[in-house]
Formats: C-alpha cells, sequence, structure tokens
C-alpha cells in the first residue's frame, strides 16, 4: 500500500503497543478529540458520522419490528432511583447528581441518567391501564453519563451515546420473546452490517445487568484476543412493574403486573470496529458503515480533462446511491492514499490521463490493498459487488481471528498458560457455582463472558473444582 512518512510514521504497530496504536488510530483517523472534562470526548464529524450511519441502519432494524423512538427527562429524582434497591445499589457509585438549580439548592437531588429504567417505569405507569394499552414498545437515543474512574476513546466514556430500548407486555412468554428478538436483532446487525462475528449467549447471575432476572449479550473478540460486549438484551419479569405499582387490567378483568424488558448498545461499537478491523495503516471501515465507501483521486489533476473524468464519476457513484467523495486538493496522490487509508475508507478509484485513454480507471481494496483495472462502463456495478466482497471479506477474517484464538481448556493450569502466553477466549465447561466463576477471575485474570445459547450438550469437568457439569461457557479478557 502507499504510504506518506507525515500520516503514518505517528501510528504506534499493533503489535508493539496495542493500546496505544488503538489512541493512536482515533486521533490520527480524527474520530474524536479529548476535552477540557477528563473522561468526557469530542466526536469529530467523521466519527460522528459513523454513529450516524449505525443509527439509521439500527433505527430500520426496530421499527421494522414495531419500536417506536421517544425522549425521557435526562434527570431522575433520587426517590424515584430509590423504588428498585438492586437497580440503584448497581449504579449509585457511577451517578452524575446535579443539586443546584440556578442559584438555588434543590430539595432533592437528582442523577443525570445512568440509564433510564426508572423514568420509563414511571411513564408507563401513567399511560397503561389495559390489556389494550400492550405492549408498549419504545426505544431512546440519547446519551447518558457514568462517572468512569479510567477513560478510553469510545470504550469508557463519563457521557456515552446509546441507545436504549423499553418495553412493556402483558405476558412473561411476550417479554421473553421481545428479549430473544432483540439479541439476535443486534446480532445481525454487527454480523450483516459492521462485519463482526459474535458469540449469542446468556450472562451468569453475577455479570447479569442490575435488577434483570436474565441478560443476554453479543461477544466479539478483538483483533488482541480481548472480548467487547456489544449488545445486552433483558428480561425483567415484573419486579420493576411491582415495585412501581405498574398495573393493567386483563381481558379476565383482574388487575395484573406486566413484564418488562430492555436492550441497549453504545458508541462502544466504534470502538469495536476499530478493533476488530484496523491494521498498522489505520482504520478499516465496514462497508455499509463508512460515512465514505468510495473516495475518488484524480491523477496528474493538472492535466487537461482530469478532474472533469474524476468528477464524473463521483457524481455516477452518488447517483447509484453510494456515499463518494473526491479528493481534488493540491496534496500529491501518496498523500491523499494513505490519508484514506488512514480512515478506512473501503475503495479508491483513480484516474488519470492514460485511463481516459484506456476508458478505464484503477480501483484499489482497502482491506486487501489489491488493485483492478476497470472499464468505465462497468464503473458502478463493480463497486457494488466490491464493496459487499469487502464485508464479507472482512467478516472471514474477523471469524478466523476468533476461531484461532479460542481455546477449550479444563483446568486452571490450561487457563493460566493460554492466557499468559497466547490470550483469547477460554472455553470450558462450569459447574454453576459462584465461587469457581470469581477463582477464575482471581487466579487466571478473566471474566466470564456469556454461556452461549448454542450448547454442545456434552459433559466435561469444571477447570475449577473438577466437577463433572455440562453447562458450556466462554471466559476472557474483556474491555
Amino acid at each position: 500500500m502507499a504510504k506518506d512518512q507525515r500520516n503514518v510514521e505517528a501510528i504506534t504497530s499493533m503489535e508493539v503497543d496495542f493500546t496505544q496504536w488503538y489512541t493512536d488510530v482515533c486521533k490520527k483517523a480524527e474520530l474524536i478529540d479529548y476535552s477540557s472534562i477528563k473522561g468526557m470526548f469530542v466526536y469529530r464529524p467523521y466519527g460522528y458520522a459513523i454513529w450516524e450511519n449505525i443509527q439509521r441502519a439500527m433505527d430500520d432494524m426496530f421499527k421494522a419490528t414495531g419500536h417506536e423512538n421517544v425522549m425521557m427527562p435526562m434527570l431522575l429524582p433520587e426517590s424515584l432511583l430509590q423504588k428498585e434497591k438492586d437497580h440503584v445499589e448497581g449504579f449509585a457509585p457511577e451517578c452524575a447528581w446535579v443539586t443546584f438549580g440556578g442559584s438555588e439548592e434543590l430539595e432533592e437531588r437528582y442523577a443525570i441518567r445512568p440509564t433510564s429504567e426508572t423514568i420509563f417505569c414511571e411513564h408507563f405507569k401513567n399511560v397503561i391501564q389495559s390489556h389494550r394499552d400492550l405492549p408498549k414498545l419504545y426505544n431512546q437515543w440519547c446519551s447518558v453519563i457514568r462517572w468512569e474512574k479510567t477513560s478510553r476513546p469510545f470504550l469508557r466514556h463519563r457521557e456515552f451515546l446509546w441507545q436504549e430500548g423499553h418495553t412493556m407486555h402483558a405476558t412473561e412468554e411476550e417479554a421473553r420473546e421481545e428479549t430473544m428478538q432483540m439479541l439476535e436483532i443486534y446480532a445481525k446487525f454487527f454480523e450483516d452490517v459492521l462485519a463482526m462475528p459474535v458469540i449469542r449467549g446468556r450472562k451468569t447471575d453475577k455479570e447479569k445487568f442490575n435488577g434483570a432476572e436474565e441478560t443476554y449479550t453479543v461477544e466479539c473478540m478483538m483483533h488482541d484476543g480481548k472480548a467487547l460486549q456489544s449488545g445486552t438484551s433483558h428480561y425483567f419479569g415484573d419486579g420493576f412493574a411491582k415495585a412501581f405499582d405498574i398495573t393493567f387490567a386483563g381481558k379476565d378483568n383482574q388487575l395484573h403486573n406486566p413484564h418488562q424488558t430492555s436492550w441497549g448498545s453504545s458508541t462502544r461499537m466504534i470502538g469495536g470496529i476499530i478493533m476488530t478491523h484496523g491494521d498498522n495503516n489505520g482504520l478499516v471501515l465496514p462497508p455499509r458503515i463508512a460515512p465514505i465507501q468510495v473516495i475518488v483521486i484524480p491523477i496528474a489533476q493538472h492535466k487537461p480533462g482530469v478532474l472533469d473524468a474524476a468528477g464524473d464519476l463521483c457524481d455516477r457513484l452518488k447517483a447509484a446511491g453510494l456515499r463518494c467523495k473526491m479528493d481534488s486538493s493540491d496534496q500529491s496522490p501518496g498523500w491523499k492514499f494513505a490519508q484514506y487509508e488512514m480512515k478506512g475508507v473501503p475503495l479508491r478509484v483513480e484516474i488519470g490521463p492514460k485511463d481516459m485513454e484506456k476508458g478505464q480507471c484503477c480501483i484499489a481494496r482497502r482491506d486487501t490493498g489489491e488493485k483492478t483495472f476497470v472499464p468505465l462502463a462497468e464503473l458502478e456495478s463493480t463497486v457494488k459487488e466490491l464493496l459487499d466482497a469487502i464485508h464479507d471479506n472482512m467478516y472471514a477474517m474477523a471469524l478466523q481471528n476468533r476461531q484461532e484464538k479460542t481455546f477449550d481448556i479444563s483446568s486452571m493450569e490450561e487457563a493460566k498458560e493460554i492466557i499468559s502466553t497466547k490470550g483469547g477466549f477460554l472455553r470450558s465447561k462450569w459447574c454453576g457455582a459462584l465461587e469457581c466463576e470469581l477463582a477464575m477471575k482471581e487466579q487466571v485474570g478473566v471474566t466470564s463472558r456469556c454461556m452461549p445459547l448454542q450448547q454442545s450438550r456434552s459433559m466435561g469437568k469444571c477447570p475449577v473444582c473438577g466437577k463433572e457439569c455440562g453447562t458450556d461457557i466462554y471466559w476472557a479478557v474483556a474491555y
């Protein structure tokens, strides 16, 4: 691939220092900037454009399944949070509080939302009276604040962007169906849009969401073998409904408590994209969410007709529904190549005087660096085919990485040796005991990621206590 030292020399090799490589990419690809408030970041236009494309794609999937968008207040009265004990205890250490309104001290503290179950429940109590009012299928796009002690771009912010779904259902069966439906929507989004293979699974009781009866997750492996929890779907049962006295008149004319779910994903996804697909030249963006899918670079643009020819190609690709840009700045072609490699643009189209004579253009892939010469008449169809091929290849490479870094273990010694020398996912049996789960964290340094929905149904020994058991589980170091 073409390189320009002004652009690539500041990127640390991921093989030398993965953490520094990640930070370098976030900065050099112009995704994010630091603010004067620790843990709060500026989403730069290119980084925010990625989020906008993610948001549009996910929002379409949510609405296709009957969900509606709402907006709730960002301030939660402390008395409201206190209504669900487990929930508030889980979030209390991360809450940011408002104690003054203008110059006057408030009679009650308000938390800036760390999540919105309680405020949704207050609303549901007001709008649900009958079984005819159910289900309520709501989603909210907003920011939340969690006062994290440490921060990293996209992965751990004190303020971050996300979506949070909150639904109410007449029966447990309907709520459980919703929980699993949303888990599958997340899985399909990650695989079909972000080219990130996921493991669908259920969290242990220790790792489940505060106040939930069950939490389900999609877990992804990053390039360095660590896990990223990428989207979660929670079944709450009727616990919140009872705490908030939410009732409805059923078809039997009796009062019932509805069953609740919530589900969410955030801008952590962008961090996941970087760490799953990026390389030592910068970002490698999945075509379906890339702000620029195709960059057109005129070669020898000072020569007659070149800029017009490049502009025509760009216009044609835009007319075909693609996100395309032409760079006609006075920077050298080499600088432009390196710049758009850094920004992860999936395809680069080059055209110069010799290409014009031959009625062709040169197309370069970001994922492989492969170049092909394409007749101008076949531009649109070839570009669309290549974008799909890039998605499929990125998915295959990420899946291969996960497969090569997933290890079956049956003892603590194996676990320690693999984590200390190779890293990756550990797959084992688990007896279900909290003591064994804690021992894996304390002695090996890994946490339980999930019990996969697809169980092997075989028997084996728990690596900690040696007990014969049948539950499959994944362990890993996680972001």
